[in-house]
């Protein structure tokens, strides 16, 4: 082809390439824009990814541990305090033997408001079988005589206008057998009490596990832990509730 062929025919090929080249160019624009939109879809995706899944992938052996360490032992504060509780319950009923816990249930009517015997007064018990109770205030000595009366100990109380004294008799065979089935109405609450918290425990655990804060063996061994110490205090409250049963038995 001659230098004038070849000078008139170039500015026809040109354009021809160019089509050629331009698609390419296009779809590979095309591509990367896709790819760009793709990225920012997963990176939306993520951002509002539900709460409890973010702190699944979060969560460590260590502080999964230090959760269900924390819930092992709130639990088991809250069942000392059941327990602590029956304790005193069981305090307050009546053997043939004086003891100021005998008097901490009772409340009287003090200036318009319930107010605890044993925060007004001096409770001792010079006698294995007498209460001598001394009011900070005198005034109070007809109160605090009606809220005795009224309660379910059975002793009748006498004044002199300073202190008030009660004489406590020995049980009789009825009244050891009432002082009994009180004892085990009293144990069975403080055992359903305990149950409670075991109750609401596992739904602590169930909510901790459902979070992530927890894995599912985690929630096992808490759930395993958890009524271990169920069975532990009701199995106290038992012995409570037999101890107290045969101190009462006991002639």
């Amino acid at each position: 082809m001659s230098a004038l062929a070849a000078a008139v025919t170039a500015p026809h090929r040109a354009p021809c390439a160019a089509r050629v080249v331009q698609p390419a160019v296009r779809q590979a624009v095309q591509c990367a824009s896709a790819c760009n939109r793709s990225a920012r879809q997963l990176k939306a995706a993520s951002r509002w990814q539900r709460p409890s899944a973010r702190r699944a992938a979060l969560v460590t052996p260590r502080a999964s541990a230090e959760v269900e360490v924390t819930v092992e032992e709130d639990t088991m504060e809250k069942m000392d305090k059941s327990l602590e509780s029956v304790k005193r319950s069981f305090a307050t009923v009546r053997t043939g033997r004086a003891n100021p816990a005998m008097l901490d249930r009772i409340e009287f009517d003090y200036y318009g408001a319930p107010t605890p015997l044993r925060s007004v007064a001096n409770v001792n018990t010079p006698e294995a079988t007498l209460l001598v109770i001394q009011p900070y205030d005198n005034s109070a000595i007809p109160a605090i005589e009606r809220a005795i009366m009224q309660s379910d100990l059975g002793l009748t109380p006498n004044n002199d206008g300073k202190v008030i004294r009660l004489q406590v008799p020995q049980l009789t065979a009825d009244r050891r057998k009432e002082m009994v089935k009180t004892v085990s109405k009293l144990g069975e609450e403080g055992k359903v009490a305990i149950r409670n918290l075991r109750r609401d425990a596992m739904k602590t655990i169930e909510k901790l596990e459902k979070d992530g804060s927890v894995s599912e063996d985690g929630r096992k061994d808490l759930e395993a832990a958890v009524q271990k110490l169920t069975d532990e205090y009701v199995k106290q409250i038992e012995g409570l509730i037999k101890s107290k049963g045969d101190e009462l038995t006991k002639v």
